[in-house]
């Protein structure tokens, strides 16, 4: 893959994407949510499926001319299925926040109440907050982490429940760093004839490869993204029960979206196609080894943890005690100065502004990607520490930067690809 036709056309643009080439190749990605896709899912999402419409489903189309269309789609429905376990797949959605969107239109009215996790508490937008759709189409009771524990208190959760009564119970989280009883989420929302919602977005791979608990056996939907620990085609996914598989996609489509991005399918179906090889599942395992170890170093060096540890693919600091001046938007800011990419995030109890909180949130998918083991991931969490305990000392952080250079180097990436 080159950008040839690109740099004939658009010079501007083919030395921007020259370039980002490059700032990956040269830049530690420990942003959790994101990861560097393969080659093959490269090409797949770069394919001619851009050209065509093809509304509806696989067999069921409002267009003619969708026989590759089809056979492309139906590969990433079975094969999301076999990796997962789903009864019902539906793999159109642009976003994981539009697959949660999808479940919304589909079986709720305006005015319903969700019970999600506070955004503050590692929540997310779409589960409620008031900026978002969701927070402003439906009613929105969240509950909190345990501010001692920094983990779901489900007793605390259960009785939260049976005050507000909701129709649907959300768990799945974007910053939530322990594994989830997805049973006793399910029994709470059962409890309360409530629908459950299981929102894997960043663990959509972790649970593929079975280093994460599963909810599909325990949630009536389970929603993701294609794109964070399974690395594929960007976008998103919506698994169900059958008995909701209509409403489900009629939600999708008329309800939401008209043609769906069929060369992201395609890149969905490589990129699942590369999730059911052995491999994966030692990449998937590595990647929760390797956030264990940046965990283990950060704790060692004196920055506090929320919750303690992880269980997963990210780690997220809590910088009021240690820095107590330093916010995360200052760390965040100073990391990226030495080529590592994190990212400001609040902590339960957050005194500060989301836009400035006392927070980082680092993860290991992109790094484990490139071939980091857990020594690496070591070094990366002193070289987080040295950039932390040192936000305004150019010299300091232009040895980490100096360290980084060596990292990246030593793991390389997209060598095919082109580089201004």
């Amino acid at each position: 893959m080159d950008y040839s036709h690109v740099r004939d056309v658009d010079p501007a643009v083919a030395d921007a994407l020259e370039g980002e080439v490059d700032r990956q190749r040269e830049t530690l990605a420990m942003i959790a949510s994101e990861n560097h896709v393969s080659e093959a899912v490269l090409e797949a999402q770069s394919s001619v499926l851009t050209n065509k419409y093809a509304e509806g489903y696989p067999g069921e189309r409002y267009y003619g001319g969708c026989e590759f269309a089809d056979e492309v789609e139906q590969l990433a429905i079975d094969r999301a299925k076999e990796l997962w376990g789903a009864e019902h797949v539906n793999v159109q959605p642009h976003s994981g926040s539009q697959a949660n969107m999808g479940v919304y239109l589909g079986m709720l009215d305006p005015g319903d109440t969700i019970l999600s996790l506070d955004l503050t508490h590692g929540g997310h937008l779409s589960h409620g907050h008031p900026a978002n759709f969701a927070g402003q189409v439906y009613d929105v009771e969240q509950y909190e982490v345990d501010p001692d524990t920094g983990t779901i208190d489900y007793e605390a959760v259960e009785e939260q429940a049976r005050e507000v009564d909701p129709d649907i119970v959300i768990s799945g989280y974007s910053a939530y760093t322990r594994d989830v009883d997805w049973e006793r989420m399910g029994e709470i929302a059962e409890a309360v004839d409530a629908y459950h919602l299981a929102d894997i977005a960043h663990i959509t791979g972790l649970v593929a490869a079975g280093v994460h608990s599963s909810p599909v056996e325990h949630a009536d939907f389970v929603t993701g993204s294609t794109h964070k620990t399974i690395r594929a085609g960007r976008g998103g996914i919506i698994m169900c029960r059958e008995e909701y598989a209509d409403d489900v996609d009629q939600a999708v489509i008329p309800g939401m979206q008209g043609g769906p991005l069929l060369h992201n399918i395609a890149g969905k179906a490589v990129g699942f196609e590369e999730a059911l090889r052995p491999e994966f599942e030692e990449y998937a395992r590595q990647t929760v080894d390797n956030a264990t170890a940046l965990g283990e170093s950060l704790r060692e060096n004196g920055l506090s943890l929320i919750s303690g540890g992880t269980d997963n693919h990210l780690v997220l600091v809590d910088l009021r005690e240690s820095h107590p001046d330093t916010t995360g938007k200052d760390v965040e800011e100073a990391l990226e100065d030495v080529d590592i990419d994190a990212d400001e995030n609040t902590v339960p109890g957050e005194t500060r502004s989301a836009f400035n909180p006392s927070g980082i949130r680092a993860g290991t998918p992109a790094l484990t990607t490139r071939g980091f083991d857990e020594e690496a991931a070591r070094e990366v969490g002193d070289l987080i520490h040295r950039t932390v305990d040192n936000v305004g000392d150019e010299d300091a952080k232009a040895e980490v930067a100096d360290r980084v250079a060596k990292l990246c180097e030593a793991h390389p990436l997209y060598e095919d690809l082109p580089s201004r």
